[in-house]
């Protein structure tokens, strides 16, 4: 409880959340930490630091393009889409002691990295996207839209967090590119329920955000068995 306030406390502190993206974030750091252990919270951790560094990360462009985040920090819906599932996850596996939950909270973890960082690092680097359904050539920062920049930046958050998971003991050193592929696979289902849903007003970017980091979560279990 004292390391989940301090995170919540410093979060709040560099403006990397709202006051209730605080609260939401400390909760599912409770989570993370009490039912999975510290190797859930250190990756946690290290998607906090990958997710605050981009977000800065170019912000005069990303303001011409009218994507930048709110300066006062990501809100509590927010953080619940990038961040939920990896706690229901932590839930499950305290009650099922499968540890394939755990392989699952790493991937989720992974994706949601992987998202922020290729969107935030692309919008950063380039001028224009390509949207992932028809190829056609669109601003940066559009639902859908994918860059080189922001694709290479997006796997190389994946597979961090998921060292970070292998390193502390959080899953086994074989499970560790499932984690990477899948969340890799989660970020393409990102991005095509933006081109093909969200740029219809038929979800909303936190919706699109939760159900990536549900479909890694789902397809590292998959590929677990």
């Amino acid at each position: 409880a004292a390391v989940t306030l301090a995170f919540a406390l410093l979060a709040r502190a560099v403006r990397g959340v709202t006051t209730t993206g605080a609260v939401a974030g400390g909760l599912i750091c409770f989570l993370l930490f009490a039912f999975a252990g510290p190797g859930a919270f250190a990756a946690l951790v290290t998607v906090f630091m990958l997710a605050w560094i981009t977000t800065r990360l170019g912000y005069r462009q990303k303001q011409k393009l009218g994507t930048a985040e709110q300066r006062d920090g990501r809100s509590a819906s927010q953080v619940f889409a990038n961040l939920g599932t990896a706690g229901i996850c932590a839930v499950l596996f305290a009650t099922s002691k499968n540890p394939a939950f755990l392989l699952a909270i790493s991937a989720a973890l992974s994706e949601a990295a992987a998202d922020t960082v290729s969107s935030e690092f692309g919008q950063a680097c380039s001028q224009q996207a390509r949207l992932i359904t028809t190829w056609e050539l669109v601003p940066a920062g559009t639902d859908g839209g994918v860059t080189a920049a922001g694709t290479l930046a997006g796997a190389t958050a994946a597979a961090i967090i998921s060292l970070v998971t292998a390193a502390t003991g959080l899953i086994p050193w074989h499970w560790f590119w499932i984690s990477i592929a899948a969340a890799i696979l989660g970020t393409v289902v990102d991005s095509l329920l933006g081109a093909i849903l969200e740029r219809k007003d038929l979800l909303n970017n936190d919706a699109v955000n939760f159900l990536s980091t549900v479909a890694a979560a789902v397809l590292a279990l998959l590929l677990s068995r």
